[in-house]
């Protein structure tokens, strides 16, 4: 599978935007357009129906070594050979979450400052989000923190860091001069007229 230190576009299938049935599609869309890492995220799905899709989009992920990560749900792992798992501020532990998987996964944290960005490296977490660094509509409730801290957070956490919120090719280089390397896309890049497209241009400007 690709290193996680060698990841730069990070994209989320967010069932709230993806029907079922396009899972597949948007998935290899993703992958031909260069998306380094792919979460599924379905927070209002039952885990029964999030074992299956993993099952089937790791299918997919696997031919193209990119890493599969679940959303919330650190058990499905147990089910699944998908790579990782993402938890928030509010849900597993890291700890808990290595051990509801059963076995060693990656294991990536939500971090909304340059604090708790500290705090899930202490933990023990892979990788971090970091953000909102934009309004967004996935997580209408959180406040953009923008992009005073991004340098900050880059120079003092030793881990692979995902800014994330609100980022569209609009916003990119923004977010680059900030001093990000890496980033996560969700509505801009689902909503995209080519996901392809989008991608490509997103991992262009990343390089």
């Amino acid at each position: 599978m690709r290193a996680l230190s060698e990841c730069r576009l990070y994209g989320i299938i967010d069932l709230s935007y993806v029907a079922r049935s396009d899972v597949a599609r948007v998935a290899e869309q993703m992958v031909e357009g260069g998306v380094d890492l792919i979460q599924l995220r379905g927070k209002a799905r039952s885990i029964d129906e999030l074992v299956d899709l993993a099952a089937d989009l790791h299918q997919l992920t696997t031919k193209s070594s990119t890493p599969l990560i679940v959303n919330d749900h650190a058990e499905i792992a147990s089910h699944i050979p998908i790579e990782g798992v993402h938890v928030g501020q509010d849900d597993d532990s890291i700890e808990v979450a290595r051990r509801k998987a059963s076995r060693q996964i990656v294991v990536g944290k939500s971090t909304h400052s340059f604090e708790q960005a500290l705090a899930a490296q202490r933990e023990g977490a892979d990788y971090i989000g970091f953000g909102p660094i934009f309004a967004t509509p996935t997580k209408p409730d959180y406040r953009p923190i923008g992009l005073s801290d991004v340098s900050r957070v880059y120079a003092e956490v030793n881990l692979p860091i995902f800014c994330i919120g609100g980022i569209n090719i609009d916003n990119l280089q923004s977010v680059i001069d900030a001093g990000a390397k890496r980033v996560v896309m969700v509505s801009a890049l689902l909503k995209a007229h080519s996901i392809v497209d989008y991608a490509r241009c997103a991992t262009d400007m990343l390089a």
